[in-house]
């Protein structure tokens, strides 16, 4: 499988619109940027593709990476950032099925997959598919799971994405609080991508600190709904996966760090 990092960032992206921190200065003269999250999976054998997550920078991130248009859609939760770059499949797609959990959320009273169907009901092309998280499912040839992840207030997943031997373990968006399930899912995965919004030291700053402390006390939960990029380190060491790069970034990063190893930047590609 070949695996594009369309989007690594988080709500705002970096760089920021409208801020001059020195991480999005960075950013500009680097010419690097972190868009909203989204990861495109081709399949070599088939020539399909599966989009993980529908960015709201969808455009930007297919012509800026020239990537095939997916075949087929998956959406791990209903936060904007994720999911509202579904709207370009009008015009664009033809019959897409799009992928999503059947679980009810007691915060909304209906299933990641009955909110995307009630949310783009206007959109011929997309036909919801529900699935049990835990239950294998075919997807563009790739053998695929959605298994829990801890975002609250909202259900959310991660994903497992086989085929051919390799695994492509995603986090969603979620703190340190990983069920044991998803744990095992995820252990010997040859490429992680794991949510890592901001350096521990900046937990400091969050109205209710940070959770999930290592034996140290660095906390590996930045508030409450996402991992520190320690805690997405001391996950990725937990599992002995085999690569790990960290996405969902933030620009409160130190320029200094904001763009260093393991945190990812958009266009990366890898062969799994």
């Amino acid at each position: 499988m070949e695996v594009t990092l369309l989007g690594t960032g988080d709500t705002t992206g970096t760089p920021t619109p409208g801020c001059d921190c020195d991480t999005c200065a960075t950013a500009r003269e680097r010419g690097v940027e972190r868009t909203r999250f989204s990861v495109h999976v081709r399949n070599e054998a088939t020539d399909d593709s599966l989009l993980v997550d529908a960015s709201p920078d969808f455009r930007h991130q297919f012509l800026r990476e020239d990537a095939p248009l997916p075949d087929e859609i998956l959406v791990t939760h209903i936060h904007f950032d994720h999911l509202d770059g579904l709207g370009n499949a009008y015009r664009l797609l033809d019959e897409t099925p799009v992928h999503a959990a059947s679980e009810t959320d007691p915060a909304t009273e209906e299933s990641v997959a009955e909110t995307v169907a009630r949310k783009y009901d206007y959109l011929d092309p997309v036909s919801v598919v529900a699935h049990d998280p835990g239950d294998p499912f075919e997807a563009c040839g790739f053998d695929v799971r959605l298994v829990p992840v801890t975002h609250p207030p909202l259900v959310c997943y991660g994903v497992v994405i086989e085929s051919d031997g390799a695994t492509l373990a995603i986090t969603g968006d979620t703190s340190y609080d990983i069920p044991d399930v998803t744990r095992e899912a995820f252990r010997g995965a040859d490429l992680l991508l794991a949510d890592g919004i901001v350096p521990a030291s900046l937990c400091e700053y969050h109205p209710l600190g940070g959770d999930h402390h290592a034996p140290d006390g660095t906390p590996r939960t930045f508030g409450t709904k996402h991992m520190t990029t320690e805690g997405a380190e001391s996950l990725a060491a937990e599992l002995s996966v085999d690569r790990l790069r960290v996405v969902h970034v933030s620009h409160f990063a130190d320029p200094e760090d904001a763009f260093g190893d393991p945190l990812a930047v958009d266009g990366e590609r890898y062969e799994l």
